[in-house]
């Protein structure tokens, strides 16, 4: 059998035909359109799938099930996406709309969350019983696999690591809250702090290599000075890594997993980045002379979606 995984984004979706052991065995996508009604974008997913499936030379009869990664909130039990902000949708019926063109059982959960199962199946974390994934992106995202199974808790947000409260009274966040993890270890939070910094400190090898303008301020940019001993650019990262390994070290205290893997645009920094968390995990987890999670990059990048999503009907 094999499996039709989703990975549902702001800009482009992305389509697999994935066998159960996690490997895509064909890929196709189509552009994420916000001008047109749930129900012609959904149509549009499904007419890619059944496509994508084509090129394959399966058939219906080889789908055991469809899964698919949403950018927002979601009922895996009721199959409603509560909230998916980036395509415009509040309380829609997803699985039974793509039941409308594929007659096979559907699968949904959080983008990050499903990301972070791929990992678990064929990732860094493959053959663990617990772990948990990070995405530092644009936002941060998480996703919890106990038992090889997802965890979404009872309400289907059970992975929003993005939205812990790390700060009491800091920075306000795009949810409501103030304080969030997001505002401090996305990639986002990087260039708002870097850019906030050159404007009081111009003269920094992080404006060099941004060649002046601050517009062109990344998270590259950033470790990239960093790396070189830039005095700014080591705060701002040293920063970042103290927000990145309390966060962590939080994770292990409360659950314990086997290993914690960080995705994402800003995990492309590497050793360069693990070293360095790992090293302040260490200074500050609770128990000094017992092994705790491995702390690893994770592997299948923007496949990891894909595949992920298709695991959901494992």
């Amino acid at each position: 059998m094999v499996y039709i995984g989703i990975d549902v984004g702001g800009t482009g979706i992305q389509v697999g035909i994935v066998d159960q052991n996690g490997v895509i065995l064909q890929k196709g996508g189509i552009v994420t359109r916000t001008d047109v009604p749930f129900a012609t974008q959904v149509k549009a997913m499904a007419d890619c799938a059944l496509d994508t499936l084509a090129k394959s030379g399966y058939t219906l009869d080889d789908v055991a099930s469809v899964g698919a990664g949403i950018p927002g909130v979601v009922d895996p039990r009721t199959g409603r996406i509560a909230f998916c902000p980036n395509l415009g949708w509040k309380d829609v019926p997803f699985a039974q709309e793509m039941r409308r063109h594929i007659d096979k059982p559907v699968y949904m959960d959080n983008d990050a969350t499903v990301a972070g199962l791929a990992e678990s199946v064929a990732g860094v974390s493959a053959g663990t019983h617990s772990s948990v994934f990070l995405t530092l992106g644009t936002g941060v995202g998480g996703g919890i696999v106990l038992g090889g199974k997802v965890w979404s808790g009872f309400h289907g947000v059970g992975s929003e690591i993005g939205h812990m409260i790390i700060e009491m009274d800091g920075e306000h966040c795009n949810c409501g809250n103030n304080g969030c993890l997001e505002r401090y270890c996305s990639a986002t939070a990087i260039i708002l702090a870097a850019r906030k910094a050159v404007a009081e400190n111009p003269d920094t090898l992080i404006m060099t290599k941004a060649e002046g303008d601050p517009m062109k301020i990344n998270a590259k940019v950033v470790f990239d000075a960093a790396k070189e001993g830039d005095a700014l650019a080591v705060k701002l990262f040293g920063d970042y890594v103290k927000a990145l390994s309390t966060t962590i070290v939080n994770i292990i205290h409360f659950l314990d997993p086997e290993v914690i893997a960080l995705g994402g645009g800003v995990s492309k920094a590497g050793d360069f980045l693990l070293d360095a968390v790992r090293a302040e995990v260490a200074r500050l987890v609770m128990y000094k002379t017992l092994p705790f999670a491995r702390i690893e990059i994770a592997r299948l990048g923007p496949d990891a979606g894909i595949i992920g999503a298709a695991m959901l009907g494992l």
